[in-house]
């Protein structure tokens, strides 16, 4: 077998043992968990937002530390553990700053492989998604002022559910992701979060190395994303807010290492439509970074 030919097989098979490739960085990918395999997933993320239709100097600011658990049930089935821990920040000019920190909502869900087709040095995964986010949160913090509005919360109090379908293609040389979403909330404590459809989409490019050899280690991959999130209106006390909801697209910069067990990540979520109702925080920027772990 020659080094191409050898290299070609290798991607395959890889996929097949839950082996790192490159992955998108704001969603899930289609491609397999290895059987009896664990990945774990560790990820930062800084959002700000501060752009104010209102002009009276509002920001909110929110820092997360996302944990992710998943382990592949079988060929075809995985599942996942999501948990994270977060920093909420809200300001207003003249006026206090309110902030929260704790554990937030944890999310569980199980991904099954509807087609798969392989071909020397490429692969082709189509996928269902199904879960829930369990009410794992504090949802009744309090400081100085009052209770705390539902935003600054660490969690939200409700049992929500979500469904997506996912497909993935990979090459040597890229890989392409798309995936489609919809989120059903539900009400807690007076407050109803506005159901989200998302549409997401990923490529990767192979940047280095130039040519592959049968003794290459590692990718470095230039990867660009796009997310369209439509959010509906949330509801307080039965009543629409219409303060809320509304459409926003994101352009997603990003590079990402893959080696045989190990994923290195960075992106910039940037906002290039926001086509929000009513006075709603724009959003300013998102940065992601993390890693992911093959065992």
């Amino acid at each position: 077998m020659t080094r191409l030919a050898h290299v070609l097989v290798c991607l395959v098979a890889s996929v097949a043992l839950g082996e790192a490739v490159a992955a998108p960085i704001t969603f899930n990918t289609a491609l397999p968990v290895g059987q009896g395999k664990f990945i774990v997933r560790g990820q930062f993320i800084a959002s700000r937002s501060g752009d104010d239709p209102l002009s009276i100097g509002r920001e909110f600011n929110t820092n997360s530390l996302v944990s992710v658990v998943a382990y592949g049930v079988s060929a075809k089935l995985a599942l996942f553990g999501v948990l994270p821990y977060t920093n909420k920040e809200l300001r207003v000019a003249g006026g206090p700053k309110r902030s929260n920190s704790g554990i937030g909502d944890a999310t569980l869900f199980g991904r099954y492989t509807l087609h798969q087709r392989d071909w020397p040095g490429r692969t082709l995964r189509v996928g269902g998604v199904a879960g829930i986010k369990a009410p794992t949160g504090n949802d009744d913090d309090s400081d100085g002022l009052g209770r705390l509005p539902a935003g600054l919360q660490s969690g939200t109090g409700s049992w929500d559910a979500f469904v997506a379908g996912v497909v993935s293609y990979q090459r040597l040389d890229f890989g392409v992701d798309a995936q489609l979403s919809y989120r059903a909330n539900t009400q807690a404590n007076n407050f109803e979060a506005g159901d989200q459809i998302q549409l997401d989409a990923s490529y990767q490019h192979r940047l280095w190395p130039g040519e592959i050899g049968s003794d290459t280690r590692g990718f470095l991959y230039g990867v660009l994303e796009f997310n369209i999130i439509y959010r509906d209106k949330n509801k307080l006390a039965g009543q629409t807010d219409p303060d809320s909801g509304g459409t926003t697209v994101f352009i997603t910069p990003g590079i990402q290492y893959a080696a045989k067990k190990v994923i290195l990540e960075a992106a910039a979520q940037l906002p290039v439509v926001q086509n929000l109702n009513g006075s709603a925080l724009e959003s300013d920027f998102i940065l992601r970074g993390g890693f992911r772990i093959n065992f």
